[in-house]
């Protein structure tokens, strides 16, 4: 098993609520591809470095996981088609 980070910038203009369903739903998809999540980091509110879809401001969050090396193919491809997450990236973290 190898150790990944998902990484979701989300949309401000919405609700609570919904931003949190936005971070389960990518939750869901992680454990349903075959990984295990293993934190949730919030970083809060950011300035973006530059407008994304008329926006200046979105909520980041972090996503350690645990997962073969085919889980994270599957994980973008359905985080890809997410309405409120602007931006995603998913990597592999070093073992040291």
């Amino acid at each position: 098993m190898n150790k990944y980070e998902l990484a979701l910038v989300v949309s401000a203009k919405i609700e609570d609520d919904a931003r949190t369903a936005t971070v389960e739903k990518a939750k869901e998809y992680i454990t349903r591809a075959g990984g295990a999540v293993t934190e949730v980091e919030e970083w809060g509110k950011k300035r973006l470095a530059y407008e994304i879809q008329k926006m200046n401001e979105a909520f980041y969050y972090f996503i350690q996981f645990e997962a073969e090396s085919n889980v994270p193919a599957l994980v973008e491809q359905d985080v890809r088609i997410m309405d409120n997450v602007l931006r995603f990236l998913c990597v592999r973290k070093d073992e040291a």
